[in-house]
């Protein structure tokens, strides 16, 4: 069968370095860090007292008490960034057919800040179970798509996708297969993740994955730099508007880019670490390419995973080379999470767009916090180190890889 074309119409975001696209976006490319003292909570007695946390957030500024109570703020913030996609798409949802429209959302941990409350309030009494009656439909993390749909009234496929941090990415290559096979014409996709919270923070720390450096936080995500010492914990949310190519041309829809195709693959190896020579990553890539019909060559910029872990950067950085030999020196890679902390289950979401971003602008965004060069890396890599750098860039590639061993890559090419 021939398979439908499926291009992005709109992009909404809200994440710890501005709470739209266009903020998102423009602290971007000035190389911002969104890494500040935790406000959630008090975190004198845990190891890591910083995060990435969206700035200046009311929820009243966007939903009534009512509505806030019955949200989680993962839901929160999918629904936000999933108006403002939709508002950016130009979409006139009264004249699609809404059995053809659908929502596929990705989140790794969903209600995390609902659960741990439940927990400790029941903890803390006297034992006579009393919970809040929306405690279920607070946590569960497929609400976010559910109440997309209902917001928008899309009756085609619905569901979130789990895969950790590879959530978001997921949920997209799902909505792409979807209009591809020609199911549906109109997906709302992304994710999003609240998980600043003693639960996030605490687990992570035990897991020694979160790095340490209070003293300096904007400088602690620090992704292929000699002194990297864990990732930075963020949150928020990124939305996708995908759409066929025929449905959005007919509507005199603005497209911002084509979504080539997407590639999946695990590790098998272990439950946190990647594998140590970066097959999984290495075949994700190659499936991705593959599915997207084009050649290493073509590939201008790689929105890496980057973590800022010792093991992950390094493993990812070796499946490059050995995927694209003598054409990794001539692409440029950045980890926009040295300015954005990891935001686990939405990552996926707010490194497309800005991926998508790089492509409409014909510039990279930097891998900020660079001050120690790891001789363990190729010197002949271009990591984008600490400043923007124009380019042409025709096609982008963005990774996100989960724990569990789950990898995922996308392909974006600039429109025709």
């Amino acid at each position: 069968m021939q398979l439908k074309r499926v291009v992005v119409t709109g992009l909404g975001a809200l994440t710890p370095l501005g709470n739209n696209l266009d903020s998102y976006w423009s602290n971007l490319i000035k190389g911002v860090s969104g890494a500040g003292p935790i406000t959630r909570f008090d975190p004198e007695f845990f190891k890591t007292k910083f995060a990435c946390e969206v700035k200046g957030y009311d929820p009243l500024d966007h939903f009534d008490r009512k509505e806030v109570r019955k949200m989680d703020l993962f839901t929160q913030y999918a629904m936000i960034a999933a108006t403002e996609a939709v508002e950016h798409s130009g979409i006139d949802l009264e004249k699609i057919n809404r059995r053809r429209g659908g929502v596929i959302w990705g989140s790794g941990i969903g209600g995390l800040k609902t659960f741990q409350d439940e927990v400790v309030s029941f903890s803390g009494g006297n034992g006579t179970p009393r919970f809040n009656p929306f405690f279920i439909p607070k946590m569960i993390a497929d609400i976010s798509a559910g109440l997309i749909s209902i917001k928008y009234g899309l009756n085609g496929p619905n569901f979130v996708t789990v895969s950790a941090c590879a959530s978001a990415t997921n949920a997209m290559i799902d909505a792409m297969t979807y209009i591809k096979l020609g199911k549906v014409d109109f997906m709302i996709t992304g994710g999003s993740e609240a998980a600043v919270t003693e639960a996030g923070i605490g687990g992570f720390n035990a897991m020694r994955a979160l790095s340490e450096r209070n003293d300096s936080p904007e400088t602690a995500s620090r992704p292929f730099d000699k002194d990297r010492n864990g990732f930075v914990l963020g949150e928020g949310a990124g939305a996708i508007i995908l759409e066929e190519y025929e449905h959005a041309k007919a509507r005199g829809a603005t497209i911002y880019a084509e979504l080539l195709g997407g590639g999946m693959s695990a590790d098998a190896h272990h439950i946190t670490a990647p594998h140590p020579e970066g097959l999984g990553a290495q075949s994700v890539m190659e499936n991705a390419l593959e599915d997207a019909n084009i050649a290493t060559t073509d590939v201008d910029y790689i929105n890496v995973h980057g973590t800022s872990t010792p093991l992950g950067d390094m493993s990812e950085a070796m499946a490059i080379e050995r995927v694209f030999g003598d054409h990794a020196y001539n692409v440029n890679i950045s980890s926009t999470k040295s300015m954005t902390g990891h935001l686990l289950g939405a990552a996926g979401a707010i490194e497309a767009i800005a991926s998508i971003m790089a492509i409409q602008n014909q510039i990279v965004p930097p891998t900020i916090n660079h001050f120690t060069d790891d001789e363990s890396f190729d010197p002949r890599l271009n990591f984008t180190f600490n400043k923007a750098e124009e380019r042409e860039i025709n096609i982008a590639l963005s990774n996100t890889f989960g724990f569990g061993g789950h990898n995922t890559s996308v392909v974006f090419k600039k429109i025709d």
